[in-house]
């Protein structure tokens, strides 16, 4: 499957904050990618170098195939993205920001075409309304059609449910299915909120401090014949050690912040306590984790 992001190397410092370090990573076309990481942990930093909003301190940035430092333009024109709050015209109403933005990006669209994305995100009843009346979902929704208004094939979404009730949680969650399924979009979605990442993403990223901590199809990270297992010890290194001369080699998922985690039949667990108290290796605690949820916190807890 080809590529449409492929990210080597990133890292930006803010004099002597380093808020992205050595990061690595591919999105797959036509898919949609999770895009995780405590507040701080650099998605917001990320995605704006993806959107050439700051500059790199090193790495290299390619997207659709070409460099995005000598194709920049020619890459925004296919790209459409929403970072944090929208930036929205709050004295004109939802329909002439859309018309607006749409002359901005150069497409000529009709009012039917403007109408249909308001439809698609749940503001057609309000189109004619003034932005400024409008609660933080609704002009999250707006920015959301903002993004899509020249048809990009790229949409990049920094946590676009924010502001918004269960039911638009919902609403946007079948908005980015529909966009991925039935229309081809690539997206990139940042978000806070894990159990909705679980539901939408095909793959998923993991950052914390600027690093990647693991990065995967959702499928492989949370496998459901297999039970992910936490491990806290004395000795994490000593640990992996022992844990690599053992049919166990291949278990290890990750390693951060003093534990081990490893991807097992639930049935082989005893055996490994068994197997590294006999080695000397102190176990505070071994649990299993089963939800994104489980596996984040696993891998990002101070």
């Amino acid at each position: 499957m080809s590529s449409i992001i492929q990210v080597k190397h990133l890292s930006k410092e803010f004099r002597d904050i380093k808020a992205v370090n050595d990061l690595s990573f591919e999105v797959p076309a036509g898919q949609v990618y999770g895009f995780l990481g405590q507040n701080g942990a650099g998605k917001s930093t990320t995605i704006r170098m993806l959107l050439t909003l700051i500059t790199p301190t090193a790495g290299s940035i390619e997207i659709f195939g070409m460099e995005l430092r000598h194709h920049r333009k020619e890459i925004l024109r296919q790209t459409g993205a929403m970072i944090e709050k929208p930036d929205l015209y709050k004295y004109l109403t939802a329909l002439e920001n859309l018309r607006i933005f749409a002359l901005m990006s150069g497409m000529k669209v009709t009012e039917k075409q403007l109408m249909d994305q308001l439809a698609m995100v749940g503001l057609a009843e309000r189109a004619k309304s003034k932005v400024r009346t409008f609660s933080q979902g609704m002009k999250q929704r707006l920015g959301i059609a903002v993004a899509l208004v020249h048809d990009p094939r790229l949409i990049i979404l920094d946590e676009p449910t924010n502001g918004l009730d269960p039911q638009g949680i919902a609403d946007i969650r079948k908005l980015i299915w529909h966009l991925s399924r039935d229309l081809g979009k690539t997206l990139m979605v940042s978000s806070h909120l894990l159990g909705e990442m679980e539901l939408i993403a095909d793959n998923m990223l993991i950052i914390d401090k600027g690093k990647k901590i693991v990065e995967g199809k959702k499928e492989a990270l949370l496998n459901p014949d297999t039970v992910q297992v936490e491990i806290m010890t004395d000795d994490k290194d000593k640990a992996i050690a022992v844990i690599r001369e053992t049919n166990w080699k291949d278990c290890l998922a990750a390693s951060a912040n003093g534990t081990v985690l490893l991807e097992m039949q639930k049935e082989d667990i005893p055996q490994l306590n068994r197997t590294l108290a006999e080695r000397g290796i102190n176990i505070f605690s071994l649990r299993p984790k089963h939800t994104l949820e489980d596996f984040f916190l696993s891998l990002t807890k101070n």
